[in-house]
């Protein structure tokens, strides 16, 4: 049996063992046992290599239940930790149960950024992840301040994880090939538990601001800038600047700026 990948699934099977051999080895070995939640594992190209390691306990998340069925063929080792699921849309402490885990996976290019937000609201469980992405994406989360790859969802998620850009993957590694390459990143949890500020706003400045980056923060950020008395004045350097400028830290004191001032 094999699996007929969908379209609609954002299926591209990895064939290339190498490839699932980094992205496995890309997991630091630790003393302590682990729980790794695999997403979309397909007919397990990684899954072979993740089952390999002692040192921690791999369970998958799969939507395509011909996949499924192909993983309990297959994987015996894997029996009771093969979850037919939408990983969108599951409680992940179904499976964690309140331990932290770590998210894994070639992940479908059509949910991509999808998992990586789902990731965000486990901040507090998912001390790292490790995975593969349409290229363009994997270096949008990894960029730096300074570049126009650098956007909305590098801020918000280097806001909570220190983020490296491993390897670029060819198209001709996957069954079908993709129509662009593609990159393995990993997050590590970083040490910031909370931001200082008021998280829903300090999101919604860093969407309106790069959502008109040609702009510069004090036009692309008005509604928000004229509620506030002397912040304009007070902060004309930061305001004169483009979003793609600002690191995380200056989002979070120009959002505390504006929300202190708003409170107040």
């Amino acid at each position: 049996m094999s699996v007929r990948a969908k379209k609609h699934l954002g299926q591209h099977f990895l064939k290339d063992a190498t490839v699932s051999q980094r992205i496995a080895d890309a997991i630091p070995r630790s003393d302590d046992s682990k729980l790794v939640l695999e997403i979309g594992p397909g007919m397990g190209a990684l899954t072979q290599f993740l089952l390999k390691r002692d040192d921690f306990e791999t369970h998958v998340v799969e939507i395509d239940t011909e996949s499924v069925e192909y993983l309990e063929q297959n994987f015996s080792n894997l029996k009771g930790r093969i979850h037919s699921d939408d990983f969108i849309k599951m409680d992940l402490n179904q499976i964690a149960e309140g331990r932290e885990f770590m998210v894994v996976g070639n992940f479908p290019y059509n949910i991509s950024s999808q998992i990586l937000f789902k990731v965000l609201g486990y901040r507090n469980q998912v001390p790292m992840v490790v995975g593969m992405f349409q290229k363009e994406v994997a270096e949008r989360v990894a960029e730096g301040p300074g570049s126009k790859k650098y956007g909305i969802i590098s801020v918000l998620l280097q806001a909570f994880y220190d983020i490296e850009y491993l390897f670029t993957v060819d198209e001709d590694r996957f069954i079908p090939p993709p129509k662009v390459k593609s990159g393995v990143i990993r997050l590590i949890r970083n040490e910031v538990e909370e931001l200082g500020c008021d998280e829903k706003l300090f999101t919604s400045v860093v969407k309106m601001a790069f959502n008109q980056r040609r702009k510069t923060l004090r036009n692309a950020l008005k509604p928000l800038i004229s509620k506030v008395p002397g912040l304009l004045e007070e902060n004309m350097d930061l305001l004169s600047r483009r979003a793609e400028t600002l690191t995380v830290s200056e989002f979070i004191e120009l959002t505390h700026k504006l929300s202190v001032e708003t409170s107040g």
